[in-house]
């Protein structure tokens, strides 16, 4: 099976954050249940950070919210407090890029796994997450 990977375009509401990345045009989208997750219907696929850009200026306008283990970088919009991105727990190699974020026509199709984050360390391993974050 051959995965098509395009450059995806995106940004929060106001546009002060944007970004590119290089992922496949059919997204493998986690959904995952924790706290934060759920609170926020955190939808995410994940890159590694070699694949994703974050446009000059972007930077100025973001804030990072942690909590718990501190591993999560949740980083948003300072001025419409849009999460377009994120560094999970679970890939801090990588990044986690909220696909209704991206403003490009170029995901063909999404695939949503599921991620038991309410038992994360049982779930962890099992789940494939980790592998998403690797060239």
């Amino acid at each position: 099976m051959s995965v098509t990977m395009v450059t995806h375009t995106g940004s929060c509401h106001c546009g002060n954050v944007r970004f590119s990345v290089r992922a496949p045009s059919e997204l493998e989208v986690w959904r995952c249940n924790c706290s934060i997750c759920t609170k926020k219907q955190n939808l995410h696929f994940v890159v590694p950070r070699a694949h994703f850009t974050l446009a000059p200026g972007s930077a100025a306008h973001l804030t990072t919210y942690t909590f718990n283990t501190g591993a999560a970088k949740h980083t948003f919009c300072s001025t419409c407090g849009v999460q377009s991105f994120y560094t999970p727990r679970s890939n801090t190699d990588g990044v986690g890029v909220m696909p209704h974020c991206i403003d490009s026509d170029t995901v063909t199709g999404t695939v949503y796994r599921d991620f038991d984050g309410q038992n994360w360390e049982q779930h962890i391993e099992s789940s494939g997450i980790r592998n998403r974050s690797k060239e």
